[in-house]
Order: structure tokens, then sequence, then C-alpha cells
């Protein structure tokens, strides 16, 4: 584990800042990169849609909490056969037209706490959504880190194979010339064309490799695909190690899956107690006003303002429901919502130990990457040191093309392995601060 809390390393790290290319097109940094997958990604749209439809049922339920249901209904109907006399209450074979109009409201008094639970549970389930929406933007920008700092590796390391590429150039000539004036043999000219061959043969694979990661990183930022996308890659001398290690509890509290479990343990205890409530009688409060206008064929009726105002009439009810029996469909419900906690604080317990292990691990990983790095960064001095000086030797003829091409593949390696493992590292210290309370676009 580290012991200092920075470190200054002479070593390479990514530039934050923003530059501009020779066509005039503004570099991306990773935040830069962040920002625009967030913003064009779908599935932060499908998010967006979820948590519209949560607030939709949080107001449907604090509708239904505080407020009656109001219906209005009318309707009219030709009566050609047998009716009953409103006057009179008796038969007759008249044909009549009736036209009523009625207005109801109520409300329930007690419905074994449901309507109050579902508002409860409403609200939970914004929470829900805003958790999975902060899970969602913590997935793209650690996907989007990946795949950047992939770009800026192989660019990087296709700029090392092009200075290698020219230096074997230079020296492939100059053996020539050698060769011509008899200081050399045709079979170190022959090797020193071999070593050239292959850092070019590198150099295609990484320009390879490099525009398949910036095609990656383009998919996952929704990037236009009549644009090419730019991204830093300066790098500045230096970067900084950090120790700092986040509080385990306080990482797995502020978890976005765990807070999401946590607010579904929540909606499984409220439905669990809904559905227990829901065995005793229910109680409701109805009120209404209706009215009605009829005619007769072949008999005199009042007009339709004298019927609408004499036939009106008002009513005010108390409903009590008792369930007796319902094939235990409400039983039958209780267990399942009771299966159902049990279910959700499991899943909980569950989540709770895997971001624990993720975070621990991500320690780990941090510690050991900067040391991996660290050590990468002294086998590149001293590989560097010794490129320099068998280069030198090469040109004095003091060494065989075939022990100068050892040297230069273990100066490109350790080369390769400094930025690797400090793109690595950059990585998991970017984890790290993710559990420690800092969004990744922030960092």
């Amino acid at each position: 584990m580290i012991s200092l809390s920075i470190i200054k390393c002479a070593a390479i790290a990514l530039a934050s800042a923003v530059t501009v290319c020779a066509s005039g097109q503004s570099a991306m940094s990773v935040q830069d990169c962040m920002k625009y997958a967030i913003s064009n990604s779908t599935k932060v749209r499908i998010q967006q849609a979820a948590i519209g439809d949560a607030r939709i049922d949080r107001r449907t339920a604090a509708l239904s909490l505080f407020t009656p249901q109001i219906n209005a209904q009318t309707y009219a109907y030709y009566n050609f056969g047998r009716s009953i006399d409103p006057k009179t209450n008796t038969y007759f074979n008249t044909t009549s037209f009736h036209n009523n109009y009625s207005v109801s409201a109520g409300i329930a008094l007690f419905d074994g706490f449901q309507a109050v639970n579902n508002y409860r549970i409403s609200k939970t389930g914004m929470m829900i959504a805003d958790s999975q929406e902060k899970q969602v933007e913590a997935d793209i920008c650690l996907a989007v880190m990946e795949a950047y700092y992939n770009v800026v590796y192989y660019k990087r390391l296709a700029d090392v194979y092009e200075e290698q590429v020219s230096i074997a150039k230079q020296s492939l000539a100059k053996a020539k010339r050698q060769e011509e004036l008899g200081q050399k043999g045709h079979a170190d000219v022959i090797q020193m064309e071999a070593e050239m061959v292959e850092r070019e043969y590198d150099l295609i694979n990484t320009r390879n490799m490099y525009e398949s990661h910036k095609m990656t990183l383009e998919d996952i930022m929704f990037w236009p695909a009549d644009s090419s996308l730019v991204v830093v890659t300066s790098i500045p001398s230096s970067a900084i190690f950090e120790d700092e290690t986040p509080e385990i509890s306080s990482a797995v509290d502020n978890n976005p899956g765990v807070q999401e479990a946590g607010f579904r343990l929540q909606n499984a205890k409220l439905e669990l107690s809904t559905a227990k409530w829901q065995t005793l009688p229910s109680l409701g409060l109805y009120a209404g006003w209706s009215t009605s206008y009829y005619t007769y064929q072949g008999s005199a009726t009042d007009k339709f303002g004298n019927q609408f105002r004499n036939n009106g009439g008002e009513y005010v009810e108390l409903s009590l429901s008792i369930p007796i029996w319902d094939r235990m469909s409400k039983h039958a419900r209780i267990a399942k919502k009771r299966n159902a906690f049990e279910k959700a604080s499991a899943e909980l317990e569950q989540k709770r130990r895997d971001v624990e292990s993720e975070v621990r691990r991500a320690i780990q990983d941090r510690n050991g990457t900067a040391s991996a790095y660290m050590q990468a960064v002294r086998k590149s001095e001293v590989q560097a040191e010794a490129y320099q000086l068998n280069l030198k030797k090469l040109d004095q003829g003091l060494i065989s093309p075939l022990e100068f091409q050892t040297a230069s593949g273990n100066y490109l390696r350790a080369q390769a392995d400094e930025m690797g493992s400090l793109f690595k590292y950059l990585i998991k210290q970017a984890v790290v601060k993710y559990y420690n309370g800092i969004d990744y676009i922030n960092q």
C-alpha cells in the first residue's frame, strides 16, 4: 500500500485541458466525452422516461389520497314497449322518451391504508428511478473513460512506433552507406532492414487498434457517424498518486445500487402492510345528485326546465364493506407479499456485500496498479538509457544489429508498459474516487 499521500513521479499523465487541433475542431477531454455521452445516450433517455412515469405515479397516488372521485353521467333513450309511469308508478304501453342526468362523488374513509401506502410507494419509486439514473450515468462514464484511455494509449504508442520507424530508416540508410564503404557486411544490412520492416508492421497494427478503439469510443458516445472525433492526447510530465481510502460503510450506503435495493425493500414492506390491512372492513362516503326528463306519446308533459328542477334528488351514502369469503385470495396475497419482502431483504444484503467487495477490490487494484506503474517508470528509464547507449554502439559498430534489435524491443515494451500501467492506474483511481462520493464526471 502507498504510504505517502502524494507522490510525484517522473512519468506521463493525461492532460485535462481542451486543446485545439490543426483543423480547428476542439479536442475533447475525458470529461467532455462523458458529458457528451450522457447527453446523447439512449440509456439515459430511457431512464428519464422511467422517471417521468414515476412522477406520474406519484401524482396519481397523491390525488387518490387527498381528493374524491367525481363522476358525471347522462343518458337518453326511447321506450317502445311496456314501461312504468313515473307519476303513478303503474305500467303502460305508450312510447316514451327518457333523459337522465347525474353527478356523484365518493371518497374512501378507510381502505386498509392502501391509498396512504401507495403514496409512500410512489415517493420511493421516484427515489428508485433517480438511483437508477445515477447508476446508468456512472456506468456510461466508466465505459467512456476506459474507451478514452485506450484511444490515447494506442495514439501515444503509435507516436512511439513512428519515431522508431524513423530511427530505423535512418540507421538502415547509414548501414547501406557503410556497406558501400566496406565497413559493414550485407547480413547486417539485411538484419537492420528486417528491424525496420518489423517496426513498420507494429506501427500499422497499432494504428489499426487506435482506429478500432476510437470507433468504440464514438459508439459509446453516440458520436455522429459523419464526423470524426478528436480527443486530447497531450501529456504533462508528472502524475499524482493518492492513497485516500474511502470508508467502506459510507461507500456502500451512498452507492446508487444499494440505495435502489433499500428503496425496494421499503416498498415491499409497505405492500406487505397494505395486504394485511386489506383483510379488515372498508368504509366509504358517497354523495350524488340526479334528475330526469320524460315525455309520452300523445300526452302533455311539463317543460324540460320544470322537470329538470322538479325531478331532481340528492343522496348521501355511507358504505361499509366487510370481507367474509374471497376464496383465500387476500391471504394468498399476504403470503406472496411476505415472500417479496424476504426476497427484497436478501437482495439488499447481497447488494451490500457485493458493493463492499467491489470497494475493497477497487482500493487493492488502485494500490497495486500504482506500484506497478512506479516500477514501469523505473524500467522505462533504465531501458531508455540502455537504448541510447546501444544506439551509439550500433553507430560505432560495437554491437550487431541483432543485439540492437533486442535492445530496441525491450525499450518499446518498457514504454508500452509505462503508458499501459498509467492508464490502468488512472481508471482504478477514478473508481476509488467514485466510491468516495465523487462522480466520474466531476473528477
